[in-house]
């Protein structure tokens, strides 16, 4: 049956190959099999979860259309997230790039709320800098509650605290889909607090937080001065140990120095194990260039990414240039080289960076795509302004190298790990052409209107 789905899915990609663009082929489909086609059922295996989720989103209809065609049935596409490793090189159509899925598959990770799916053990460069963190990271996901508890990890911004916060979340979901797990960042719990009070609804709250599996949160620092919400995540904290559930937190600095903190709370989060990320060095830099490049379907040569990591410091920095080379590169049909890397980084190294103000770059969005700014900064989710509010995100955190709570703060107070999400959805769509051409407007709209 590998063989006949192996001959059935040449056949399909030769036609989806004709009806859209080479990079769009090459970049999503190539790289795809048929697992399996049961009861009007096509099991079709991607080898990342950002690839499944345009695939879903911008060729679902292409690709049952062309599936219907084959196997003359009215046929349902479901993407399954497949690592296939050294297949991919190894590939020749016709052969079969997966073997069939074992009878009880891991569930699909990277729905639970605020959690991104490429946020993984597997997507983290590790090296002597946060080694410590990341096995420590590791220990909890398989023995949560019973390893480290708290599991506390500080460090300055950049480092990759999230990621690893995250990807505990979702190694745990993954093997235990069972689990009950909540990633929150403090200013999100501050905020439950706040509306339970108000509504006198704190009753629903405690239930929330108490009878969960694994609580992550993030950024615990600016829990500081916050008396009420201390109380209540002082108590949460008690009861969630006490029923052996896992207690996971980060912030930019050891407990001991978070000033404005309760002391029974900052002895709690140092009642377990406290870890620190350091910078990264260089070799960590390359890696994680590397690793993104991946994320992005990008053949990154290693003197590129060497290049690039003697200009960027932290995480954030170092997507922030690879991204502009790989827009660049895509917007002139080029391939990357050290040689244009290095043009790239120098004229990095002169532009004036902050020539505008983040409130110029709402007004020029707005007026590109014809919204008022109000709609921006407020809570309608209509698809043209989530994706201008997006667009927004992705342009004030790559322009201004804002953080990311400096532009939740400007888009209507919303969180950070909402502007993540926002920034993210972005960088995926800039293979686009056509929507790349979109961004390059806008950019090409503010630098007139700063230069007159």
């Amino acid at each position: 049956m590998r063989e006949e789905n192996s001959v059935l899915w040449k056949k399909i990609l030769g036609e989806i190959e004709t009806e859209v663009s080479r990079a769009n082929f090459l970049t999503l489909f190539k790289s795809t099999g048929l697992l399996s086609l049961e009861d009007g059922v096509a099991s079709v295996a991607a080898p990342s979860t950002m690839i499944i989720d345009l695939l879903q989103k911008r060729f679902y209809q292409i690709i049952k259309k062309t599936v219907d065609k084959y196997t003359n049935i009215d046929t349902k596409i479901i993407f399954v997230p497949k690592n296939i490793n050294e297949k991919l090189k190894e590939n020749v159509m016709g052969t079969p790039l997966f073997t069939q899925p074992e009878e009880k598959k891991k569930p699909f990770v990277g729905h639970l709320p605020r959690v991104r799916p490429d946020y993984t053990f597997q997507t983290l460069a590790v090296s002597s800098t946060n080694q410590l963190a990341y096995v420590s990271a590791t220990t909890v996901a398989k023995k949560i509650g019973t390893a480290y508890n708290p599991l506390f990890i500080y460090g300055p911004v950049g480092v990759g605290k999230t990621h690893l916060m995250q990807a505990i979340a979702n190694e745990v979901y993954a093997n235990n889909p069972d689990k009950k797990i909540i990633y929150i960042t403090s200013e999100e719990f501050t905020n439950e607090v706040v509306e339970a009070i108000r509504n006198n609804d704190t009753a629903r709250m405690k239930r929330r937080f108490r009878s969960i599996d694994l609580l992550i949160v993030d950024d615990v620092q600016f829990f500081a001065g916050k008396d009420r919400a201390q109380e209540e995540l002082f108590h949460t904290f008690n009861i969630l140990v006490d029923e052996g559930a896992q207690i996971v937190l980060s912030s930019d600095r050891p407990p001991s120095e978070i000033k404005k903190l309760e002391k029974r709370l900052s002895s709690r989060f140092a009642g377990g194990l406290t870890v620190d990320i350091e910078a990264a060095d260089f070799e960590l830099r390359c890696a994680i260039l590397l690793i993104k490049a991946k994320k992005y379907n990008l053949d990154l040569p290693i003197e590129v990414a060497k290049k690039i990591a003697e200009k960027a410091h932290d995480s954030r920095e170092l997507e922030g240039l690879l991204l502009k080379v790989i827009t660049i590169t895509t917007s002139h049909n080029t391939q990357i080289t050290p040689d244009l890397v290095e043009e790239v980084l120098s004229r990095e190294g002169v532009e004036e960076k902050h020539f505008f103000r983040p409130d110029e770059i709402i007004k020029n969005i707005c007026m590109f795509y014809d919204l008022k700014e109000t709609l921006i900064k407020g809570p309608k989710r209509d698809a043209h302004i989530v994706k201008a509010r997006q667009i927004a995100m992705y342009l004030l955190k790559q322009e201004l190298s804002l953080s990311y709570v400096e532009i939740g703060n400007i888009l209507g107070g919303r969180d950070h790990t909402t502007i993540m999400h926002g920034v993210g959805k972005i960088e995926k769509l800039l293979f686009n052409k056509v929507f790349l051409e979109e961004i390059m407007g806008i950019k090409s709209l503010l630098k007139n209107k700063a230069n007159n």
